[in-house]
């Protein structure tokens, strides 16, 4: 029988903690947003010191870059398998903004986080790295549709992508303004697929 130090039994001791500490951090981040992730907050959530949070993830920074690591992966979850279904430019470009739409309505505090980043230099180029390489999908099928004549000859396939990215996320965050800015997402959404449509088909 393994001693209950040994190194094996520690290593899944600390790794049991370290994940018990970044669930309660997710926690209070759907509960009440980047705000509510203070430390002494998840060291009540998880039930453990706040030493314990150092010794394990780290300073604040840290725990949210674990967080957002968390969320960038669930993000791209979603959008591999839209990108992964075949179809014209159109109805991939669709797919992916459906996937990132459903992302967003799904998990609006990890979306919220992406979308809005803390300002901690590692979750922001870990986010930027994200970013270009569902952008560079986005892009190459925008490209395969120039290709094969489902989509216009004259696009930038880099260029557009990036617009693209940049409305639906426009439109996206729109659901977390208040007063005269906050608008049905989903009708938005519906107006964007329209236009998009439009300008994706070969004149």
């Amino acid at each position: 029988m393994p001693d209950e130090k040994s190194p094996s039994r520690q290593m899944r001791k600390r790794t049991a903690t370290r994940e018990a500490i970044i669930d309660a951090a997710e926690a209070l981040l759907d509960d009440g947003g980047l705000d509510a992730v203070t430390l002494p907050a998840v060291s009540d959530r998880a039930d453990v010191a706040l030493q314990t949070i150092y010794n394990r993830v780290g300073t604040r920074d840290a725990l949210l870059l674990a967080v957002a690591e968390r969320a960038l992966a669930a993000n791209r979850e979603y959008m591999d398998a839209a990108y992964a279904r075949p179809g014209t430019a159109e109805e991939r470009v669709m797919g992916a903004a459906a996937a990132y739409a459903a992302f967003a309505a799904e998990r609006p505090h990890q979306f919220r986080l992406l979308a809005s980043p803390p300002d901690v230099p590692e979750a922001l180029e870990r986010i930027a790295d994200l970013t270009d390489e569902q952008n560079g999908k986005l892009a190459d099928a925008i490209r395969d549709g120039v290709a094969d004549g489902t989509a216009r000859a004259d696009l930038d396939p880099d260029l557009t992508a990036t617009l693209l990215w940049a409305a639906v996320n426009g439109v996206l965050s729109l659901s977390w303004h208040v007063g005269r800015y906050r608008h049905d997402v989903d009708e938005l959404l519906a107006l964007f697929a329209s236009l998009v449509a439009d300008g994706l088909r070969p004149r």
